[in-house]
């Protein structure tokens, strides 16, 4: 029987009861095309457990109405599962200021917000924004387009052959005009996870401002953010177990004091005149209008789910399975693995490509055999082409996946093989 909400979470100190956490998550029990469906794309959305879905449903039958406005039970119920929440991210980050928490509609959002209520405001032309080659387009896009807009001048940290940043050159780049540094905290191509102390400490000797994209990190290992000199880090809701159309900017209140809006409406004031206007204070000057409450609060459970799992032993889990599916795909010919093929630099994130089959086409009988993997560039053309590939397969595993999946992947991969009359 599924679990009510809040309750925990079956463990043990070393390994994950994966069949006691695959009964959290009702997907697992369709069929797709007379299959048992295998889900391999969490890197793109992950499952929503019971106990993040009975909290939407929860707060739809028994507390919906807006928040901060009302003086009503039902409005203050609202309000405070909401800003509970808030101190539920704080606490994922490692225990960091919750006034610094401002929610967004996703990662893509938090990281727009920094481009165009930081990047637009204060950048110049001659000005320079240093980024790296495995950049998600979210953490990409909109740096170029404050480029666009100021005359900054967008600059790429490269990688090496084996998915790893050129730590050197990302040195060498950096200089008296880097005013922001953006970087992922892991791919989502190639798993690989950056040294953000390192890379962030460096970028504060020149004096730039460090932006993260923790969208990959947040789901499935510990971040502490403390004592780092990191000035935002954004994370998304539908990779870590939560519902779509949420997700977090955390930036440091200082910070957030200095910067304008990024929307204007309501909540996001103290006073309106005819002719003049007082912002709130942090964080809610950022979330003008009606937030995503239930998703919010949803993302709360989310967050306390996977703390309960144990963030340690689903790393283990997933590099477990890593290994097992990276040493299969060594024996194939003509399979190319992007990155290192060392379990430990993807970290549950393994895209690969058939030099005879299109990616496209193997996603497609993969799909025939239940097994959902994704297909394409992944929202990351530029690394793509540093790769030398226009599209890959990428399997992302999270806790409810097991080595029977890997086992049902490997053997789409044969018959898609077959099909095409490859090796």
């Amino acid at each position: 029987m599924p679990r009510s909400a809040g309750s925990p979470i079956p463990r043990s100190p070393k390994v994950l009861d994966v069949e006691r956490i695959r009964a959290d998550f009702p997907p697992l029990t369709r069929e797709i095309h007379g299959h048992p469906l295998v889900y391999l794309d969490s890197a793109a959305t992950s499952l929503t457990p019971v106990p993040v879905l009975d909290a939407l449903n929860r707060y739809f039958r028994e507390m919906n109405a807006n928040v901060h406005r009302g003086v009503h039970r039902m409005a203050e119920e609202a309000t405070a599962a909401y800003e509970g929440t808030r101190e539920v991210v704080a606490q994922a980050l490692g225990g960091v200021s919750p006034r610094g928490v401002v929610f967004t509609r996703g990662a893509t959002e938090a990281l727009n917000l920094m481009a165009y209520s930081y990047g637009r405001r204060r950048l110049v032309a001659g000005d320079e924004i240093l980024i790296t080659e495995m950049e998600h387009h979210s953490n990409q896009v909109p740096w170029l387009e404050a480029a666009r807009v100021t005359g900054a001048k967008v600059r790429v940290a490269p990688i090496h052959d084996d998915g790893h940043l050129d730590i050197e050159a990302f040195h060498d780049l950096l200089g008296p005009r880097t005013r922001i540094v953006a970087m992922t905290h892991r791919s989502n191509v190639l798993g690989t996870t950056n040294p953000i102390a390192e890379l962030a400490a460096a970028a504060k000797t020149v004096g730039a401002l460090v932006v993260v994209d923790g969208s990959q990190a947040v789901p499935h290992q510990r971040v502490d953010l403390n004592g780092l000199p990191i000035d935002a880090y954004a994370f998304t809701g539908h990779k870590a177990f939560g519902p779509t159309g949420v997700g977090v900017l955390w930036a440091r209140p200082e910070l957030l004091e200095e910067m304008d809006p990024f929307l204007g409406g309501g909540e996001m004031i103290r006073h309106v005149a005819i002719d003049k206007l007082t912002f709130n204070d942090v964080p809610w000057k950022f979330e003008a209008g009606t937030p995503p409450i239930a998703e919010v609060i949803a993302l709360g459970e989310a967050l306390r789910y996977l703390d309960a799992l144990g963030l340690e032993e689903l790393r283990e889990h997933e590099l477990g399975l890593t290994r097992q599916l990276l040493d299969e795909l060594k024996r194939l010919p003509d399979m190319r693995i992007l990155g290192s093929g060392v379990a430990e630099d993807h970290d549950g994130i393994v895209s690969f490509r058939d030099a005879n089959i299109h990616a496209h086409d193997l996603a497609t009988i993969l799909d025939r055999h239940g097994v959902a993997v994704r297909a394409g560039h992944h929202c990351a053309q530029p690394l793509m082409r540093r790769m030398g590939v226009e599209a890959s397969v990428r399997a992302s595993f999270h806790a409810y996946c097991r080595k029977e999946d890997v086992d049902r992947l490997l053997a789409g991969i044969h018959d898609a093989r077959k099909t095409f009359q490859t090796a």
